[in-house]
C-alpha cells in the first residue's frame, strides 16, 4: 500500500501560509473550494482580492507577522 503524501503549510514572514500537499478547502457554508495546484498561497493578512488566496496585496498594505508562532498567556483565574 502506497503512503499518503504529507501535507505541509509553511508560515512566511510578513506573507502568506504556503500549503504544500493534499487538501480539502471549504468555504464556512460547507461548499468546496476547487485547489488546481500542487502548491498554494494561503492570505494571512486579509487584504486579497482572492481570498482565501493569497494576491500579493500583503506588500502594499505594508502588513507584518513573524513566521514564529505567537506566545498564548493563559487568562488569569481571579479569586472570588
Amino acid at each position: 500500500m502506497a503512503e499518503a503524501e504529507a501535507t505541509t503549510i509553511t508560515v512566511y514572514p510578513d506573507g502568506p501560509y504556503l500549503v504544500r500537499g493534499p487538501i480539502d478547502l471549504r468555504a464556512a457554508d460547507g461548499s468546496t473550494i476547487t485547489v488546481n495546484r500542487p502548491v498554494i498561497a494561503l492570505c494571512r493578512c486579509g487584504k486579497s482580492r482572492i481570498r482565501p488566496f493569497c494576491d500579493g496585496t500583503h506588500k502594499q498594505s505594508n502588513f507584518r507577522a513573524d513566521d514564529k508562532p505567537e506566545e498564548r498567556v493563559a487568562p488569569r483565574n481571579e479569586d472570588v
